[in-house]
């Protein structure tokens, strides 16, 4: 079996206005713009009168070498959503309300396809490849790794942050 070590974790809240739409193709986008294999494991809208809870799971991969995997984990849980009129510019437009919660994970992949797992011998090889052989390398990967997942988070802030202005501007 592989093994996968949990890197990074950390969750964007915002509550007020936001893009829906804008914000999930954006997240989207920079994953499959970054080379990940995008999943999409659960979906779901429940619907409350005139609002409704969304909740969202992707498992976006990337393999960076025959032995090493990037996975980044996100879930969208998305409460009271409903779409509200803004001024913006002079202009009436459309957005969404309501309170955003978007978790991330990313983690390290080692192994990813289980080669060293068919004998007991090889297993013991692989731990001693990994902590004493490739350290170095195994460090380079989780820094590269934190340095994408900050840099997708901040991305997403900034688009959320854009959203907010026109909270001050609502009629």
């Amino acid at each position: 079996m592989s093994e996968k070590d949990t890197i990074f974790k950390s969750k964007v809240r915002q509550r007020g206005l936001f893009d829906f739409k804008d914000t999930y193709e954006f997240a989207y986008n920079w994953l499959m713009n970054e080379n990940y294999d995008l999943f999409e494991r659960k979906y779901t809208e429940k619907v409350k009168g005139e609002s409704k809870d969304v909740e969202v799971k992707w498992e976006a991969m990337k393999e960076i070498s025959d032995y090493f995997r990037f996975v980044i984990e996100v879930q969208w849980v998305i409460l009271g959503m409903k779409s509200v009129e803004v001024q913006q510019e002079g202009k009436k437009i459309k957005i969404d309300s309501g309170v955003v919660d978007i978790r991330f994970k990313a983690s390290l992949v080692k192994d990813y396809e289980s080669r060293w797992e068919n004998h007991p011998f090889w297993k013991f090889l692989r731990g001693f490849y990994d902590r004493y052989i490739i350290r170095s390398r195994v460090e380079q990967y989780e820094e590269r790794l934190l340095g994408e997942i900050n840099e997708y988070i901040a991305e997403i802030k900034g688009l959320l942050a854009i959203e907010t202005k026109h909270e001050a501007k609502k009629d």
